[in-house]
């Protein structure tokens, strides 16, 4: 399209639909430090899921002798004209896709543009918090698709959805400035209100989110817990078990939060090892503990070296000659031959199963 077949229009106040092509970057525009590619990409998802919420303000470009030239600078609004021209490269509309802008010829476009960046003040996070829930609660909305309409990650989202549902009575304490972001994230480890509210009121001058943590997880077992990973995070949930995850540190599996049922399961798995330990080696009883019981008068056997037998010395001595002489033929070789490197694996394996035999 050609600047002569476009209307031309240079009213101020007038609203009307420009072509994208026909739009420019403002030299008047305040704002000079580049939008972030991750700003940009999320005006664009928010534009492909409900449009351009507000008009862009634009001026006519004019010639050296004053003439309109069919185009028009972007005054206020270049996110979402970059926006625009992401979705244009990844072929979402056409270069010529029809922009509702307000012309502006009345005020100063410096100064509106830096108005627009100054005199905003943006939503308080708990307001965003609690709007990103709403979406999930009355919508119906997953976190893959709220992430899609406003350009930022699932988990991110997750994040916001967790802290948009913490105690109303903290998010106001939050609001009011009485707690910090990193305090409310750490009592957002659990959904459980009055643990959130019954922690806070055990905070003495020490409110640093690391001890909230503490705090809130003390009656948990950490998913590094010997007796999490023998029974596995699997099997505990899936009878039921419930794992706290915190969604803004580094947790390490989160931590299990029904410790009797955990102790029941590892010691139902201890008694099915010892059955299949007294069954492969023949022990008349075993019995199974959580921690060694000092008090039952028996005490630990540890191995005791022994020489071994005659035949078992002469088959060791035989099979470390076969693997010295293998290793002296074929040391310069750069790779083993795949029968030769297999016959190394048999003798490791014999030479380890006979030096075994001097414990007992």
């Amino acid at each position: 399209m050609s600047a002569k077949n476009v209307e031309i229009i240079t009213e101020s106040g007038t609203e009307r639909f420009i072509p994208l092509n026909k739009l420019k970057k403002s030299p008047n525009n305040a704002r000079k430090t580049p939008h972030s590619e991750a700003s940009i990409e999320a005006y664009a998802a928010s534009i492909a899921a409900k449009g351009i919420l507000q008009n862009l303000v634009v001026e006519p470009e004019l010639d050296a002798d004053g003439a309109a030239t069919g185009f028009y600078f972007v005054t206020i609004g270049e996110g979402r004209w970059l926006a625009q021209l992401l979705r244009v490269k990844r072929k979402e509309i056409k270069k010529t896709e029809p922009i509702r802008c307000v012309i502006d010829t009345a005020n100063d476009p410096h100064e509106i543009s830096l108005d627009e960046n100054v005199t905003r003040e943006n939503m308080h996070p708990a307001d965003q918090f609690e709007a990103f829930r709403k979406l999930a609660e009355e919508r119906g909305y997953g976190a893959e698709e709220i992430a899609a309409r406003f350009g930022v990650t699932p988990h991110v989202v997750r994040q916001r959805l967790r802290l948009g549902a913490v105690s109303p009575r903290l998010m106001q304490i939050y609001r009011d400035g009485d707690l910090a972001l990193d305090q409310l994230m750490a009592f957002a480890i659990t959904e459980d209100h009055a643990r959130q509210e019954a922690a806070f009121e055990r905070l003495s001058h020490n409110r640093d989110a690391s001890s909230i943590r503490r705090m809130l997880t003390e009656a948990s077992v950490a998913a590094t817990d010997r007796r999490a990973v023998f029974v596995g995070a699997e099997k505990y949930t899936e009878v039921g078990g419930t794992i706290l995850r915190d969604l803004f540190t580094e947790d390490r599996g989160g931590y299990f939060e029904d410790v009797a049922l955990l102790d029941m399961l590892v010691m139902a798995k201890l008694g099915r090892e010892a059955d299949a330990l007294m069954e492969a080696e023949g022990w008349k009883w075993a019995q199974v503990f959580l921690d060694y019981p000092h008090s039952h008068g028996l005490r630990r056997i540890y191995p005791q070296a022994v020489d071994l037998l005659a035949e078992d010395r002469a088959t060791l001595d035989t099979v470390k000659a076969e693997f010295d002489s293998l290793t002296a033929q074929h040391e310069s070789d750069e790779e083993l031959p795949d029968e030769v490197d297999a016959r190394f694996g048999e003798l490791e394996a014999e030479i380890e199963r006979l030096e075994a035999k001097r414990q007992a």
